[in-house]
Parts: C-alpha cells; structure tokens; sequence
C-alpha cells in the first residue's frame, strides 16, 4: 500500500499537538509514536505505518493467500488503526496491537469472499507437543531456511496455515485464533499442533 493512500480526512477527527521536527520521528519509539499518533499527528501515524508496513502486507498475504486481498486488508486496518489509536492502553505494544487489527480485517474478507471450511473437533483434539529445538520459528534463521519455511507454509491446508501465523507471527490467543477462524478453542488448539508437526517435519533440513 503506498503510504499517499492512507486515511485521508480523518486527522480532522482529532486537533494534531505541536511536536517535533517530522524528521526526528523516525529515530522515536514505537510507544512515542503511538502516543503522538493517538493525539491526532499525521507525521507520527506514517512514521509508525511506514515502520510496519512490509510485516503488516506479509502477514495479510499469509493469511489470506491473496496479494489483493492482502492490499485491502491492510488499507483497511491502517484506517481502523488511526481510528482505534485512541483507545491503545499499551503504546509501548502498539505492533501487536496493529497486527491484531491486520489479522481481523483480513478474515473480514475472507469470510466476504469464501466460506471457511467446516473442522471436525474430533480430527484435531489430539495436540503434538513440539519442542523449542524443532520450532520452525527458530530454525528459519538464514535465507535459505525462510525459502523453505515459506514453501512448506504454502502447502499447509488454510487453517493450519492460517493457525500458525495468527499464533507465531500475531501473537494471538487460542480464543482468539478461534474466533478468527470460526471453529472452537479446542480445534484450534488442534490445528496449531498439526501445523506445527507438519512444519517441524518439513523444516528438519535446517535443524
């Protein structure tokens, strides 16, 4: 998404505080950036959006297995984000938070544009414990590996694929991952476990 397509208009919403030489911003934290950017300045909100940008698409395109579908979701979360900044309890985890709102406007369109498939909880109650040694998140530490992360990502079923980034790249909750997913804690407890299992065996080249 180019940064000229963010939010137009909606800066009017909130009165921008006098701050810093734009320039500065982007040596700022996160946190103070999210602290400004809450008060309303626009300068502050494209340096943070600017900043997470390239993690925010990834991870949209991960999700929903589409560059488009990828485009209008982080559009859409990037308007949601100015919205909602002022209801941030926690600047300092502003990233998170962001990525929480990329996760849920990209299974917003998903559910618009395809149903997600039926789980049955009884295929996917059983969980394989995987440990930190043979987590892919660990073992993708050079090109080559994340090549292959990549590739065995992509031939995941959706679900597992989109259980492991909401968990290892979003940082969301069981619940959470469920609701996103529309199946239950404990099936999406289910297909974390295959995902990983499945990616552990993939991944084993780099170990």
């Amino acid at each position: 998404m180019n940064l000229a397509e963010r939010p137009r208009g909606l800066a009017a919403e909130r009165e921008a505080p006098p701050g810093p030489d734009p320039s500065l911003l982007d040596t700022a934290t996160d946190g103070l950036l999210a602290r400004r950017a809450s008060d309303g300045d626009e300068h502050a909100f494209e340096t943070l959006l600017r900043r997470h940008l390239s993690l925010m698409t990834a991870y949209a395109t991960r999700l929903t297995a589409s560059r488009a579908d990828a485009s209008d979701a982080v559009q859409e979360a990037s308007i949601a984000i100015w919205r909602e900044l002022p209801t941030l309890t926690a600047p300092d985890a502003v990233r998170g938070w962001m990525m929480k709102i990329v996760s849920r406007k990209a299974f917003d369109l998903i559910r618009s544009r395809k149903p997600t498939a039926d789980v049955d909880d009884d295929a996917v109650v059983a969980q394989l414990p995987v440990t930190d040694a043979g987590d892919p998140a660990r073992l993708a530490v050079s090109a080559d590996a994340m090549s292959g992360l990549r590739r065995a990502l992509d031939a995941l079923p959706a679900l597992q694929r989109q259980a492991w980034i909401l968990r290892e790249v979003g940082g969301e909750s069981y619940g959470e991952i469920a609701e996103h997913l529309g199946i239950t804690t404990t099936a999406a407890r289910g297909q974390l476990a295959r995902a990983r299992e499945n990616l552990t065996r993939e991944m084993e080249a780099w170990r």
